[in-house]
């Protein structure tokens, strides 16, 4: 199994982030210890990357220049981009957020790597909703609509019973006020918030 090889077959099927068990599906008849020996071998030699344990990007000899959001997908599923990362997107936060920020419905988890810090915060089955798929450099990013990043972001800030705080969120009140009140309202119903105990003074 060469590596030249294993590179067209993956980027030919667009596995530009890739597992140990991918590539032993594509080489079914490949003993797993060679698989693992040359994964080793590959990622010393600056041929692939490591995004987290088992978890690969491909380097050589043309590095994809993956989004930041696009891996944040790929190396937790199922999860979507939101809080801090999304309000920046959206420009409700002034600052790019230091990490890249998702949501899912699996245990908690941050993994650093190259690229930086990824941060997964869990919620309950029925609070995962509220994404869409949007293109970034041709990637398709998992990422929340801007109503529903607010309401994740809220009720994270506002956990354990604490207030939350809109001047020290940096929040644009303008821009919060032209969001859909009525998905607002509905998603921060799913976390048992209302909007005018949170928002009221702002919209």
């Amino acid at each position: 199994m060469r590596y030249e090889e294993v590179y067209k077959k993956l980027l030919g099927n667009k596995y530009y982030v890739f597992s140990f068990e991918d590539i032993s599906s594509f080489w079914p008849d490949e003993k797993r210890s060679s698989i693992k020996q040359a994964l080793s071998r590959w990622k010393s030699d600056g041929k692939i990357g490591g995004l987290r344990r088992g978890l690969y990007e491909l380097e050589y000899p043309v590095s994809q220049n993956l989004p930041d959001m696009y891996l944040a997908n790929k190396m937790y599923e199922p999860s979507y981009v939101s809080m801090e990362t999304a309000l920046s997107h959206y420009s409700l936060i002034p600052e790019v957020a230091m990490a890249v920020v998702s949501i899912t419905a699996r245990q908690t988890k941050q993994y650093k790597n190259e690229h930086g810090l990824f941060k997964y915060h869990t919620v309950r089955p029925k609070a995962f909703n509220g994404y869409v798929m949007e293109k970034q450099s041709g990637y398709d990013v998992f990422i929340a609509e801007p109503e529903k990043a607010l309401a994740d972001y809220i009720y994270f800030r506002s956990f354990d019973g604490r207030v939350f705080d809109f001047k020290e969120s940096r929040l644009d009140a303008k821009r919060v006020r032209r969001l859909d009140q009525g998905k607002l309202k509905s998603y921060l119903e799913v976390y048992n918030l209302k909007v005018k105990e949170v928002l009221n003074d702002y919209l």
